[in-house]
């Protein structure tokens, strides 16, 4: 049969071949899971309950309106609102199957074959794909500046084109950690504003940044949503992760676009996960700061695991639920090392290939998928693989 030359082009979801690897494993040792970006740890057992609770309700099964069951838009407006010091209403909140699904709703809202997208390299790779089976071209800029972690406005700015329609920013980012700070977020909106395209916020892990303070100042701002399209996740801060469910936060006029997409791909998002998340929203703030806390800890000490002396690959950029390394084998490619890893050390994690160009010297570790204490244990493996 005839197949989609653009699927084909794309490449092949990254962590299933990375869980190839270690398929047919017969080594005895633990294998150090760094691959994947999801918590070491299961939902709350309160929250589990309450799913238990619902899968026995008659109405449970059914299809929800296809943005989302209005108790939960109403509960995730006002959390926003708190979290960003500014009013966000239900109206601007669209619930999604994940934020993958948020993310391709709001690419296929703005842009269409042809056109282009700029984003920082190393970028999410779902990202990347989604683009590609699009006919979107990628637009590729350094995620790192001089001035740190974090992409160049002006770099940015050279690289828009009259087909450009969108800048994606990923805070705190995967692949590297990173979080871009408010006064280079709002400057990037700026530059959108300047431009008349959209700056796209995938804000994922906003739940694990070290502070309090609001991620951004942009929603005070007069007709923000003009200009601005936010994406999250449930998946992490909840522990919910297969259980699918993102939110696109949005004007009116992207979200009409978007809810046509929405409803031909999922018709709405599974309706026992929107029940249980305004659940978590409602009773889970203690729970979710201790786990916040519990990441830091993870962070704190594969921070302080990376300064052995022995050690040679090198910590770039860290933070949330992600390291991003540098390999000491110059010349060698960033997948041989990654499988030797795997099926010679027992350290699952993702080569830089798998984030964009150039990222041949560069590893990811999903650090969050295992307890502090394995960090010693990973740095050991680490210099053994050296010699």
């Amino acid at each position: 049969m005839k197949l989609s030359s653009r699927l084909s082009a794309t490449e092949f979801p990254p962590i299933a071949e990375a869980l190839s690897w270690v398929a047919n494993r017969q080594s005895n040792r633990e294998l150090l899971n760094l691959c994947q970006a999801v918590p070491s740890y299961p939902p709350a057992p309160e929250l589990q309950a309450e799913f238990a609770r619902l899968a026995h309700l008659p109405g449970t099964g059914g299809y929800t309106e296809i943005l989302g069951i209005n108790p939960l838009r109403e509960a995730f407006a006002g959390h926003l609102t708190k979290a960003y010091g500014a009013d966000v209403t239900a109206a601007e909140v669209g619930i999604t199957s994940g934020c993958n699904q948020a993310f391709a709703a709001t690419i296929a809202a703005l842009a269409e074959p042809g056109d282009n997208v700029i984003m920082p390299c190393p970028w999410y790779f779902n990202h990347s794909m989604w683009l590609s089976m699009l006919g979107i071209e990628t637009k590729s800029i350094p995620a790192f500046s001089d001035a740190g972690a974090w992409p160049d406005v002006e770099v940015a700015r050279q690289a828009i084109t009259p087909k450009t329609r969108a800048i994606i920013l990923c805070t705190p980012n995967n692949p590297t950690g990173a979080i871009c700070p408010a006064g280079i977020i709002e400057a990037f909106y700026e530059l959108a504003v300047e431009a008349d395209i959209t700056l796209v916020l995938d804000e994922t892990y906003s739940d694990f940044r070290p502070d309090a303070l609001p991620p951004h100042r942009l929603l005070t701002r007069p007709a923000a949503r003009d200009h601005l399209v936010q994406l999250f996740s449930f998946s992490k801060n909840y522990a919910l992760a297969g259980y699918r469910l993102g939110a696109l936060v949005a004007g009116p006029a992207l979200m009409r676009e978007a809810t046509k997409f929405l409803d031909t791909i999922a018709i709405c998002p599974p309706n026992i996960s929107q029940q249980g998340v305004v659940f978590a929203l409602r009773e889970l703030d203690a729970w979710k700061a201790a786990k916040k806390a519990l990441m830091a800890e993870c962070l704190a000490a594969i921070r302080a695991a990376f300064k052995w002396p022995e050690l040679k690959y090198q910590l770039v950029s860290s933070g949330a639920y992600f390291a991003y390394v540098k390999h000491p084998f110059a010349g060698e490619s960033s997948k041989t090392v990654a499988k030797r890893l795997a099926q010679e050390f027992d350290i699952l994690c993702l080569p830089g290939v798998m984030f964009g160009p150039g990222q041949e010297d560069y590893l990811r570790f999903a650090f969050a998928n295992v307890d502090k204490e394995k960090m010693a244990p990973l740095v050991e493996r680490l210099v053994a693989s050296q010699s």
